[in-house]
């Protein structure tokens, strides 16, 4: 038996219906769902009939986005490991190996159906950088325009655990939000979000997520595939993205993958809230990874949080960590809590030269290019 959501609030947006009605739709699709059993190779009769079910949506008009992991499972067998391993350089090997693999199942498979497929490799470099965001948006709207599928992965082979976005599903709500999409599909290798893990006694389908409080009580646990690097936490916090950036989210298993573009009632469908943030603020808050950290004043919190200013070096009173000129750091109040994130005009070893003075005392003493804010206010998330 289902479970609704237990908000009696309004009716929820029907995000099943979003997803059949969807002009521009993003699907991603885990590793578990590409690969044989024990994990070692692609499975190719797995992904044509995932092709085959966007294909047909392609083909009626409808604007596709494929984030799809796979890449370094795809690489385990060519390389003869028989697990994912743990390592990240022979991570990166599997990925390179892997990619091309990958990338040649789904354009014979998408061929078949007279489409075409374009590879896009991203890295948080790509998206959280100004200039860098700006040709990603452009890239997609120009993929897109000429009909082409773009099939979208994190660039693996030079990703580092200090940048990267660390799963698929979080790169795919992000992806969902550069390119405007009205809706986001996740498959995985469960049909839904239940009350408890699948095959407890009393588990239950949650059909429909509303809002964050639909979530209490229920047991978010992590990836049970020896291939895959998320779970379902994973993928509640995807749609949760989502959601904050106005878009309703349906995840479900990849062999539901038919009735769920039809928008009937399988998986468990995220409602979408109220945007209450801009790009900018949306991928700095969900798709960087701190470098370091700026500890400030009381003063310093409330100018930030109340008056929407940038932050200036008098309301520093401390900084962890190694960063340069242009990184992502947390910004953190005197109690300890981090209330924003942002990108820093400073690296870690000039700040604490700079901490507790005004920008016209600094520009006096040590030169005009001092006369400067650490952290911009349009480069600044609140948390």
């Amino acid at each position: 038996m289902a479970v609704e959501a237990r908000s009696n609030d309004a009716q929820p947006v029907d995000a099943r219906r979003a997803v059949a009605d969807a002009q521009r739709l993003v699907v991603k699709v885990g590793s578990s769902s590409l690969t044989s059993a024990v994990g070692g190779e692609l499975d190719v009769a797995r992904l044509t009939a995932l092709v085959n079910a966007l294909s047909g949506r392609r083909s009626a008009g409808t604007q596709l986005v494929l984030v799809s992991s796979g890449a370094i499972a795809a690489g385990i067998g060519p390389l003869g490991m028989s697990t994912r391993p743990r390592d990240l350089a022979r991570q990166q090997a599997a990925a390179s190996v892997g990619q091309g693999v990958l990338l040649s199942a789904y354009d014979r498979a998408f061929g078949s159906h007279g489409h075409t497929i374009g590879q896009v490799l991203l890295t948080v470099d790509d998206v959280t950088r100004r200039s860098h965001y700006t040709n990603a948006k452009r890239t997609f709207e120009s993929l897109l325009g000429l009909g082409i599928v773009p099939i979208v992965n994190e660039n693996d082979t030079v990703a580092t655990d200090e940048i990267r976005f660390g799963d698929n599903d979080r790169l795919a709500s992000l992806v969902a939000h550069l390119v405007d999409a009205d809706a986001l599909v996740l498959l995985t290798d469960v049909d839904a979000l239940h009350t408890a893990a699948p095959g407890t006694p009393g588990a239950e389908r949650v059909a429909v997520v509303r809002n964050s409080t639909d979530l209490e009580g229920i047991s978010i646990g992590g990836t049970g595939s020896a291939v895959g690097s998320g779970g379902m936490t994973t993928k509640v916090e995807a749609a949760t993205i989502a959601g904050a950036a106005g878009i309703p989210t349906v995840l479900t298993s990849a062999d539901r993958i038919v009735p769920a573009l039809a928008g009937e009632d399988v998986g468990t469908a995220f409602e979408a809230q109220p945007r209450s943030r801009g790009s900018r603020a949306l991928w700095l808050a969900h798709a960087t990874s701190p470098r370091g950290s700026i500890q400030i004043d009381a003063g310093a919190v409330t100018a930030l949080r109340e008056r929407g200013r940038s932050l200036l070096p008098a309301g520093i009173t401390g900084c962890t960590g190694s960063f340069v000129d242009g990184d992502p750091v947390d910004v953190v109040g005197p109690d300890g809590t981090v209330i924003a994130r942002g990108l820093v005009n400073y690296t870690s070893g000039e700040l604490p030269h700079l901490m507790g003075r005004s920008t016209k005392e600094l520009a006096e003493a040590i030169g005009p290019q001092y006369e400067r804010e650490v952290i911009h206010r349009d480069h600044l998330a609140l948390l």
